[in-house]
């Protein structure tokens, strides 16, 4: 399997630019997902790799060879879409031998491929069926067999689970995870989902009304986003933010400032940084994931931290875990999470604390401030 490298590529569509000088590598046998809300220009990309869509500036590399001006049959890609785009007429067989056949395969070698990838979706007992005598999840493997017969230097996915009820999107992420595995293919997977990213990706390519935001592994995506809309997209519930002011800053301390908190006026909190800092007065933002937000005990006399007091709107109780809703005074949304000790934050109004172990701070454009 090959790798695909995308560089300087511009995308437009008459005088409207939609893709902006995206730069991204993607080494043979990776698994690259695609990440961002609609309108993020995730699918437009995907689609330009497979050659369904022109590049209007740039080159695409497949295993090393230029493909950005080649028909899209000629590039060895295959694309698994949102829709099955199964043939109703045909057996599981027919549909997933479909390519080959066209191609004038021998039927000896169209049976051997066929067999051995319905083996490994598990579908060697439905060849003889029709997609309507399917499940869903079924479909779904069927049109990812017809993929795989084809043997193609790499696998591109726009949101294939889109369809499929949440049980069942659980069950094809670990499916399509397993194949990953097995067959060590190149795959690239477009999503607006970023818990399928999370638990599918080696690598996370985050992207914003056409720009490339952050590319990295999920968990330095989770702890080390470089900036407000990675940090707030990246993980489930969201990222807490919350404004505040540089009180001290500059020259006054050789690497930390002081933040107050629009939310907390009457105290501060010292926030170290390795990097240029903001001035004094500077407006910023304090980000915090909820499950890092304290209720209950007392933190240690050595731990700094922000105080709030918090307005309790709605609890998710999900079993093993629990989301509290809350509002500050101001009426700034904050979720805390908790997976035990659940009992003593079932009240209108709470007190918690942010510590300053666990806060990114970012300037007034998202910017991350290090």
């Amino acid at each position: 399997m090959s790798g695909v490298t995308l560089r300087n590529i511009k995308k437009a569509f008459g005088t409207v630019e939609v893709i902006h000088d995206v730069n991204i590598s993607i080494s043979q046998g990776e698994f690259v997902v695609f990440v961002g809300p609609s309108g993020c220009g995730k699918s437009t990309l995907l689609r330009m790799i497979a050659g369904l869509e022109e590049t209007t500036s740039g080159v695409i590399e497949i295993d090393g060879t230029d493909v950005t001006c080649m028909e899209a049959a000629k590039r060895g890609v295959s694309m698994v879409f949102q829709s099955y785009a199964l043939y109703p007429h045909l057996s599981v067989f027919d549909n997933m031998a479909f390519s080959l056949q066209i191609a004038s395969r021998p039927k000896d070698e169209i049976k051997q491929k066929v067999e051995e990838v319905a083996r490994i979706l598990q579908l060697d007992q439905h060849l003889d069926r029709k997609p309507s005598q399917l499940s869903g999840g079924q479909r779904q493997r069927v049109a990812i067999g017809r993929a795989i017969v084809r043997q193609p230097k790499a696998f591109l996915f726009d949101e294939p689970l889109s369809n499929l009820d949440a049980e069942l999107r659980v069950q094809m992420r670990m499916e399509i995870a397993r194949l990953h595995n097995q067959i060590g293919a190149t795959m690239i997977y477009v999503t607006h989902d970023q818990v399928e990213a999370m638990t599918l990706a080696d690598k996370i390519v985050v992207l914003k009304s056409g720009t490339v935001q952050q590319i990295g592994s999920p968990l330095e995506l989770y702890d080390n986003p470089d900036n407000q809309f990675v940090a707030g997209f990246i993980g489930s519930p969201r990222m807490n933010f919350l404004e505040g002011k540089v009180v001290q800053g500059g020259n006054d301390a050789p690497d930390e400032v002081r933040i107050e908190l629009v939310e907390a006026p009457n105290s501060s909190v010292p926030v170290t940084l390795s990097g240029p800092k903001p001035v004094p007065e500077a407006t910023v933002i304090l980000g915090i994931r909820p499950e890092n937000i304290e209720t209950g005990n007392p933190v240690s006399a050595e731990d700094d931290a922000v105080e709030l007091s918090l307005k309790t709107e709605f609890t998710e109780e999900l079993g093993g875990v629990s989301y509290v809703h809350t509002l500050t005074e101001g009426g700034v949304r904050v979720t805390i999470e908790r997976r035990s000790d659940r009992n003593h934050i079932a009240q209108d109004h709470i007190s918690a604390r942010l510590p300053t172990r666990h806060l990114f701070l970012f300037d007034a454009n998202g910017m991350r401030l290090r």
